[in-house]
């Protein structure tokens, strides 16, 4: 080690002396590296490098890499590690998953068993490897004889062809919001401070809206912000305004 290297000296409450030992130390983990703040060795390396005069580039390289080193060793030290839970463990105290165990088990042994006896039977059939005799060649027939160019065409159109537009026409297009919704029958009940449902509906102009302002009226009453009165099943419906004015 240079003298310059080693004049760098850091102060720590877990360490006091050269930068150099004090990796080391990191390095060889008897030292825990999340008890050394890097920002505070950084700022005192730097007040190091103004105060010395004709320091080398070896040195700052040399720092540079050993506490991008001891970096990512802390990074690595305070990201949250996945801990396997013994299997014993968990067996050792639940009855009932020492019985699954068991029953996993049992099913590998059978299927074993069952693989085992299938390879067995396997090894009794004896594939043809040999091609048909060269007197035989003649007598199969060519799948390609009677087929055309225009025939490959026909049938590269039709694999080209792009699919069809899926027809939507019959698909009712979203031309009301909830939010829209929520704020028509906000404004009503804030001026009137009550209503029936019909009156929150009457200038709808669609079935759709309809539905909608009763989602919006389910949504306001989950908030709190409407009470709901309805004398008989199917009866009007009374909107009470709970809400701030």
């Amino acid at each position: 080690m240079s003298e310059e290297r080693a004049g760098f000296a850091v102060e720590l409450p877990v360490f006091a002396g050269p930068f150099r030992v004090l990796a080391d130390l990191l390095l060889e983990q008897k030292i825990d590296v999340c008890d050394v703040p890097i920002a505070v060795v950084t700022e005192r390396f730097l007040e190091h490098a103004r105060e010395t005069d004709g320091w080398s580039l070896e040195e700052a390289t040399w720092f540079l890499a050993v506490c991008a080193i001891l970096l990512e060793l802390k990074v690595g030290r305070l990201m949250p590690r996945h801990e396997a839970v013994d299997e014993e463990d968990l067996i050792g105290v639940s009855p009932d998953l020492a019985y699954a165990r068991s029953l996993e088990l049992a099913a590998f042994r059978r299927v074993t068993a069952w693989l085992a006896e299938r390879i067995e039977r396997e090894t009794l059939y004896v594939p043809r490897l040999a091609g048909p005799p060269p007197e035989f060649a003649h007598l199969y027939p060519d799948v390609l004889e009677k087929v055309t160019a225009q025939d490959l065409a026909r049938i590269a159109a039709a694999a080209l062809r792009p699919p069809p537009v899926l027809d939507l026409s019959h698909v009712t297009p979203i031309r009301y919001t909830m939010a829209e919704a929520l704020r028509a029958v906000r404004e009503h009940l804030q001026r009137r401070r009550a209503a029936r449902f019909r009156d929150l509906v009457a200038d709808c102009e669609e079935r759709i809206q309809v539905v909608v302002r009763f989602l919006a009226l389910l949504e306001l009453y989950r908030e709190g912000t409407v009470e709901l009165r309805q004398a008989e099943t199917f009866g009007e419906i009374e909107v009470v305004w709970e809400g701030a004015a």
